[in-house]
């Protein structure tokens, strides 16, 4: 039997309803949300949309910086790529592996690089110029905290991240990182965001405060979408777009 037989039986069987059980951190501590396959799909069909927002399409190259635990996100990342046609490489996040980041920047040349994290930067300013090696990358989305750093060397970054178990991108207009409001509920009290599972999700989460410093923006956004917009605090001050 090959591989592609046993995948193929694979595919027959049933499997069960739970993809994930995502853990993530909230003001009074670690909390828990189950994720299906059929919340994993949706999660998938709308990274899609807003990649290809960023002009990815079929025959370009990206590179994706993420860790095994974030597998809830990186997923539904990895489906977008894949659905768009566009070849990837993965490098983990953690600051070890910033070798693995430079390599594949170098031989890839990608048009996008997903998922930059402080860590990384950090790893990378040793033994290069981070603005020389990003400024000439169309995409660059990067976590809250890489975001002003990339921003200072002159490279046009967009925000990626997590806002509890949802996840946040920002558009083009560089005006917030987009939250999907079909599935999520985002808000912002005393300067602290929230986040709750919309009608739709398995899992209960009712309003939960995250602990993180930020605000969300509602209405729509000059690239046309009608989801929530949040502003991390950390990287407010160094936004390139007051655009919103």
């Amino acid at each position: 039997m090959t591989r592609a037989d046993t995948l193929a039986r694979a595919r027959t069987l049933d499997r069960p309803e739970l993809a994930y059980l995502v853990r993530f951190p909230t003001a009074d501590g670690i909390r828990d949300v189950e994720l299906t396959w059929a919340e994993l799909a949706r999660d998938t069909d709308w990274a899609t949309a807003r990649l290809r927002d960023h002009g990815l399409t079929a025959g370009q190259r990206a590179l994706l910086t993420t860790s095994g635990f974030e597998g809830f996100w990186g997923h539904a990342v990895i489906g977008a790529l894949r659905t768009l046609k566009v070849t990837y490489g993965i490098a983990e996040a953690m600051g070890w592996d910033h070798r693995r980041t430079a390599v594949f920047h170098r031989e890839l040349d990608p048009h996008a690089v997903i998922g930059l994290s402080a860590e990384t930067l950090e790893g990378l300013a040793g033994a290069a110029d981070v603005g020389e090696m990003f400024r000439t990358t169309p995409v660059v989305l990067a976590r809250p905290a890489a975001v002003p750093r990339l921003r200072g060397v002159g490279v046009s970054a967009a925000l990626i991240a997590t806002v509890g178990p949802a996840l946040a991108l920002e558009c083009p207009e560089r005006g917030g990182a987009h939250v999907n409001a079909a599935e999520w509920r985002v808000g912002a009290r005393d300067g602290q965001l929230s986040v709750a599972a919309g009608e739709g999700r398995t899992s209960l989460l009712p309003e939960t405060p995250l602990g993180i410093a930020g605000r969300v923006i509602t209405g729509r956004c000059a690239c046309g979408s009608e989801d929530p917009r949040v502003l991390f605090a950390e990287t407010i001050n160094q936004s390139p777009s007051s655009r919103s």
